[in-house]
């Protein structure tokens, strides 16, 4: 019998991290556990509850998910297997009976509210945010008076799973926003490469100096890999000290990509390896012939030959 698999990810049900689960297709028919933040939902990977979660990592409004990325700086032993994207919209809900013009209030999970804050400013200027663990818990938390709001932001799916009325649709901002979600296991080794990958890391730079930022991101542009996000966020300690979240586009089994982290490793005094996983848009990566594996494994055969005295051809 195959062994059943548990699936943390923020609930409850009915949030766009269940979208993101759901197209998970080895968790289709297994266990899924709502939890209440990304904190509990790696702490269910790193303690054995569960076999992956799925969490939040960067939205194309609001930028990078700070909390985590600070988590995934912080917490050893997890590796990001796979990514995937969500179309994020809104509807604004409430308890049946309710009218637009009651709300004075409006729950939301602060993201969520972020993304909405230009149909808000339209429709109801004078209206209060009370935050919400998430985007359903905005919702339930309206309709059992846990939450002081009379309507709350959620996502369109919530209709199927509580007993609300819409009072407006497609409230977002920005009709194109996307949520990208990531998967995340204990540590493991990388799947195969398939041509259309991303490599993850979270870099500290080794002093506040002139070119230290520079020195790191050469350690790429040299080998001919691009980056696809760069963030800072502050490492806590003092003022004035980073760690940087980097999303390359590669496998780290590319030879490229593999001499590119050898460089950050000896330029680095902490590099976090997060995964080299497929990207969700599936594009192939393309690069010059010049950055090609078998040019990086000549230069290497170049200079052992170099080294043991072998002549020249």
């Amino acid at each position: 019998m195959t062994e059943r698999r548990t699936y943390s990810y923020l609930g409850p049900a009915g949030t766009f991290t269940e979208a993101a689960l759901d197209q998970v297709a080895e968790a289709w028919g297994q266990e899924r556990r709502p939890v209440l933040n990304v904190g509990e939902a790696l702490a269910d990977v790193l303690e054995g509850r569960s076999h992956a979660a799925m969490i939040a990592i960067e939205n194309s409004i609001e930028g990078g998910v700070s909390t985590t990325q600070d988590a995934l700086a912080t917490l050893p032993g997890l590796r990001i297997i796979g990514e995937y994207l969500v179309k994020v919209n809104f509807v604004l809900v409430a308890a049946p009976g309710t009218k637009l013009e009651d709300v004075t209030s409006i729950a939301a999970h602060p993201v969520a509210y972020a993304q909405c804050h230009g149909w808000l400013g339209e429709h109801l200027p004078r209206h209060s945010h009370v935050p919400a663990a998430s985007n359903v818990a905005s919702a339930i938390g309206v309709l059992d008076g846990t939450l002081p709001a009379q309507a709350a932001i959620a996502p369109p799916g919530i209709v199927q799973h509580y007993d609300v009325d819409v009072l407006a649709s497609e409230i977002g901002d920005n009709t194109s926003a996307v949520t990208r979600f990531v998967l995340v296991t204990r540590t493991s080794a990388p799947a195969e490469p398939t041509g259309a990958d991303k490599t993850s890391l979270i870099v500290e730079l080794p002093n506040d100096r002139p070119g230290a930022l520079l020195e790191m991101l050469e350690q790429f542009s040299t080998r001919g890999i691009n980056l696809s996000l760069i963030e800072s966020r502050p490492i806590g300690d003092e003022l004035g000290r980073y760690r940087f979240v980097l999303d390359a586009d590669g496998h780290v089994q590319d030879e490229r990509m593999a001499d590119a982290l050898l460089g950050i490793r000896r330029f680095s005094p902490r590099v976090v390896f997060l995964g080299s996983y497929p990207r969700a848009d599936r594009q192939i990566v393309h690069y010059p012939d010049r950055y090609a594996d078998d040019v990086f494994v000549e230069a290497r055969d170049w200079l052992r030959d170099l080294l043991s005295g072998a002549p020249e051809e």
